[in-house]
């Protein structure tokens, strides 16, 4: 699904063009190209055929969370930056392997994670930046959707009969391969929130899952973090009653960030914030900023990195984006140890 939103972005871009489309398998490949018009001479089966003729600047990455790693070395190894469709990695191991090969390989390394382009949550950041609600001491996080097996790219609809019959083939209801609402979702909000928060981390994390009966991977999950200044959690969901780009489902989808001085509600695809501080008390309502260019996405951002020569700064980096990854490696092995309490410390 997230290789077809990314196709029409590269295409709509002024300063990108799409050279080639890489999938080993035709039926995931060939009928999404068909309906976004992707000449049959830009597909490919063989990686390294694609490489060879086409010479790629940039790879978007859309697989499985497992195959991140082999591909970040593939491109690594050429000498082709890459952004990775988030999450960053299926574990910290991974994302070590990941973070030394785009160094040693001398490429930059971007993860795109779609909630920090949504004008709420970057105004959201641009607030807490400027002092409005003083030291951030709490965020919590609810999000999800209906379940990845209920659209595809450009979240068209799938009927549930077509979902039901797709979930054993998926990879998402795969653990092996990263899938579960935790690994979907979570890195969202603890990336999202450490890029709020400057960088702090929580001291421990703990967490509990919800697996429906015969599924190797959750649905839902509740994260606790403790961090000095308080406790913060975060919830998934694959099950909300409606997905949050049609109709905010409830509880609604997105963050709200206590401070020192004040609070933050931010919505997905929201057009305004909801703030109170020492000098309003009462919530009043801030109009999303406009945001520049480069703020347009992933793809947007890694360019206008590249193009001007400054880093990769924020979610999408690969420093807040790993800081982010810690947190999920705790609470799945929380959620593995039936909720026990996983020292940050103890992940890294």
């Amino acid at each position: 699904m997230h290789a077809g939103d990314q196709i029409s972005v590269i295409n709509a871009l002024p300063n990108t063009g799409l050279i080639g489309v890489f999938d080993g398998e035709s039926r995931r490949m060939d009928p999404v190209c068909d309906e976004l018009g992707i000449a049959g001479s830009l597909r490919f089966h063989d990686l390294d055929e694609l490489v060879a003729k086409t010479a790629p600047q940039i790879a978007v990455v859309c697989s499985s969370t497992a195959d991140h790693v082999g591909h970040v070395q593939y491109f690594a190894a050429r000498g082709i930056h890459v952004l990775l469709e988030k999450p960053l990695a299926p574990s910290l191991e991974d994302a070590k392997i990941m973070v030394a090969s785009a160094q040693s390989g001398g490429i930059v390394l971007g993860v795109n994670w779609p909630l920090a382009w949504y004008p709420s949550h970057r105004t959201a950041k641009r607030l807490i930046s400027d002092g409005s609600i003083g030291a951030v001491t709490e965020i919590h996080y609810y999000d999800g959707n209906r379940g990845p097996l209920f659209h595809t790219h450009g979240k068209q609809h799938v009927d549930a009969h077509t979902a039901r019959v797709q979930k054993d083939a998926t990879w998402w209801y795969k653990k092996e391969q990263g899938g579960g609402s935790l690994r979907d979702y979570l890195g969202y909000g603890s990336t999202l929130a450490t890029w709020f928060r400057d960088g702090d981390l929580p001291r421990d994390v703990t967490a509990r899952v919800h697996r429906a009966l015969g599924d190797e991977v959750d649905e839902q999950s509740v994260v606790i973090a403790s961090y000095d200044s308080g406790l913060s959690t975060f919830q998934t969901r694959w099950g909300t009653f409606t997905d949050p780009w049609t109709e905010q489902p409830q509880p609604r989808c997105g963050f709200v960030i206590v401070g020192t001085k004040g609070t933050i509600a931010s919505w997905d695809y929201a057009d305004a914030v909801h703030v109170q501080n020492d000098e309003h008390p009462s919530v009043f309502d801030v109009p999303v900023d406009v945001q520049a260019p480069e703020n347009a996405g992933g793809i947007a951002n890694l360019t206008y990195a590249l193009e001007s020569g400054s880093d990769v700064t924020g979610p999408t980096s690969w420093q807040i984006s790993f800081a982010g990854q810690r947190i999920v490696e705790a609470a799945a092995r929380s959620a593995d140890d039936n909720g026990s309490i996983v020292r940050l410390s103890d992940v890294a």
